[in-house]
């Protein structure tokens, strides 16, 4: 079915030929200090600001006006932690006295509007309260993920320059506890900026030592502000103010920091819930990521509460705590009407329970559609989980710049044909192309560089922190007049997205420029595989040649030299000699970030004999050996 031929068609055209008129009716969702009177200024910023005359508070919108309108008694976030045994119901109204009383002690350390705190937490209620208080604040948060390098803490840290940290004394791991204070001890001592307080959680798994004059215990404190009556109201900031910092690693050493701007945020958030994921106020959503992420933040924290749903605080693994049928247990218990997770969630509970027999008790009768983001989403698992769930698998695509899906299926409009491997229609707002490295544009189910025409919509970054010209460089440089995704796909005649991998991932064997995406489809199609990643390595004669990893199913007695050779046998059948596919290696497991990434980057230097940096998210770096050993045996790397 043609994507012209449905209800989302005229939506996405009105978001582009008119956008003010769009997105001015959007941001009647969400309550103003000040109204906007325009939703756009192309004069403002970079490359123009959204809603610029308006004044709101995040924070308000997210938590204070659902208590005002009846529902503090609704549940606002569902605690779970597996890991540690904790369930904890935190309704709207207990949320607004928690946040409005830690928001009352950092003002007591001088934190106010547009001052930053850096949030170190794992995945815990005190985690979102501290994002709510900064934003009550009018002050900007910058979370970094609990547990990150001390090194990689502190450049974080000293470009932020924040005025307080939240920490917590550690983080709780299936199988250890990872101390948080020390790290961030550490990453104090090697930075030249100092800030002024910081406020620890102590966790009864790990306690931390506190530095006097500079740390300060969370739960004493904010029981001594309690006690006192100390309360923080919102504080209305303008539209086009920084929310939060999110750092991504730069190519340079220098991490970039993606700044989020209020207004825009909030409105394009508000939208996605009902338009694109179909969830109503008073339901339950779950987001299975870490509010490390981009996606903890739009979707565990912001997204959720804007629109008055209860959201699901999940501290645990997709698989081990106890099971693969972790997930359903937490949708069942709840009652979840979506679940939001990366595509390597999805294929690690394949890979544990191939049969989904760990769905088996659990009722699911309320459960609607799973989106997958964050990696490919093969065509095998979304099968395997439509089968198994009877529901739809929803893939899109986003990145932490945009903040929210740039290409999806809207289920809240209409739901479109699922076409496997692809993450269906450009959201709207998003005026999408597929150039050629001339910047022109390719003709349908050509492989080029999607770009998205400026301006972009609501959400999407202003600009870096700090740093308008690298902005500038980094995203809007290459293509004029557009912002270079660094991602290479396809667009049909139905104008459905294929994103075939990062830019970086188009290899050219022999002159051709081949997707290791399309590669790693082939694999993953295999009955026997559960996943898989294709790099492309250093070749004298054909400049890179394909390599495949494959992790296989539990309970395959098949010889994994036979099905390597099976492997090899159906790219060369499917995609065709030019591919060059001649090996395919049988790994236990791929290195990934805690996000479940595959860091194809760190395997390609491994496999070309070059050095590179341990990756600071990776989740197990004795991955790496295992992977440097694997292509030794076959007489490739170093």
């Amino acid at each position: 079915m043609s994507a012209a031929a449905t209800a989302y068609a005229p939506v996405h055209a009105a978001s582009i030929a008119d956008p003010e008129t769009f997105w001015l009716d959007a941001a009647k969702a969400l309550d103003w200090e000040r109204a906007p009177s325009r939703a756009f200024d192309p004069q403002a910023g970079v490359y123009g600001r959204w809603f610029p005359d308006a004044r709101l508070n995040a924070c308000f919108n997210a938590v204070d006006r659902h208590v005002e309108r009846g529902h503090g008694e609704q549940a606002a976030i569902l605690y779970d932690s597996p890991v540690t045994g904790t369930k904890r119901r935190i309704s709207f109204a207990e949320l607004r006295e928690e946040v409005a009383t830690l928001a009352a002690v950092l003002a007591g350390f001088g934190v106010g509007r547009g001052d930053r705190v850096v949030i170190y937490m794992p995945m815990v209620p005190e985690a979102l309260f501290g994002m709510l208080a900064c934003a009550r604040l009018g002050a900007i948060h910058s979370v970094v993920f609990g547990g990150f390098a001390a090194n990689e803490l502190a450049l974080r840290i000293e470009d932020a320059r924040p005025k307080a940290v939240l920490a917590a004394s550690c983080g709780v791991e299936p199988t250890r506890v990872v101390p948080y204070k020390p790290l961030l001890d550490a990453a104090l001592a090697r930075s030249s900026y100092k800030p002024d307080a910081c406020l620890v959680l102590q966790r009864p798994q790990a306690k931390a030592e506190l530095v006097e004059g500079r740390d300060h215990d969370w739960e004493e404190a904010v029981a001594a502000a309690k006690a006192e009556g100390r309360r923080a109201d919102p504080v209305a900031v303008a539209a086009t103010d920084p929310l939060y910092i999110l750092y991504t690693s730069g190519t340079t050493g220098k991490p970039k920091g993606v700044v989020r701007d209020t207004g825009g945020y909030c409105v394009a958030l508000t939208w996605s819930m009902a338009n694109l994921y179909d969830v109503k106020p008073g339901e339950v959503y779950f987001c299975a990521s870490d509010i490390g992420w981009v996606v903890g933040h739009s979707y565990i924290v912001y997204a959720p509460l804007l629109h008055g749903c209860t959201t699901v605080l999940y501290e645990g693994k997709p698989v081990g705590t106890p099971d693969a049928g972790a997930f359903w247990r937490v949708a069942s218990e709840y009652g979840v009407c979506t679940l939001f997770t990366a595509p390597t969630a999805l294929r690690a509970i394949k890979k544990e329970d191939p049969r989904a027999e760990k769905l088996d008790g659990y009722d699911l009768s309320g459960f609607r559609a799973l989106f997958l983001a964050g990696e490919r989403a093969d065509p095998d698992s979304v099968a395997w989980a439509e089968k198994a769930l009877g529901k739809p698998v929803i893939d899109h695509w986003w990145q932490t710049e945009t903040g929210w899906a740039i290409a999806g299926n809207p289920l809240g409009i209409e739901r479109l044909p699922v076409k496997y491997g692809s993450t269906a229609v450009p959201m709207p707002g998003y005026d999408l192309h597929v150039l050629d490295e001339a910047g022109k544009p390719v003709p349908d189910g050509t492989m080029g560089t999607i770009a998205l025409k400026l301006p972009l919509p609501p959400s999407c970054l202003p600009t870096l922190w700090g740093s308008d010209e690298r902005m500038r460089a980094s995203y809007l440089q290459t293509f004029a007049g557009y912002y270079d995704t660094s991602d290479a796909g396809i667009r049909d005649a139905d104008g459905y997205v294929t994103v075939l991998g990062r830019t970086d991932d188009i290899i050219n064997v022999a002159g051709h420029r081949l997707s290791t995406g399309g590669m790693e489809a082939v694999l993953a199609a295999h009955p026997d595989v559960a996943e898989c990643a294709v790099i492309g390595i250093r070749d004298l004669v054909k400049g890179e040649a394909p390599c495949g990893f494959v992790v296989l199913k539990s309970g395959v007695t098949k010889e994994p030299g036979d099905i390597e050779r099976e492997l090899v046998a159906r790219v060369r059948d499917e995609i065709g000699p030019v591919a060059a596919f001649k090996l395919a290696l049988t790994v236990g497991r791929l290195p990934k970030t805690r996000s479940g990434k595959i860091l194809r980057a760190t395997m390609k230097a491994i496999a070309d004999g070059q050095s590179y940096t341990m990756p600071p998210t990776i989740e197990d770096p004795t991955v790496l050996e295992e992977i440097g050993e694997s292509l030794k045996t076959r007489g490739v790397g170093a």
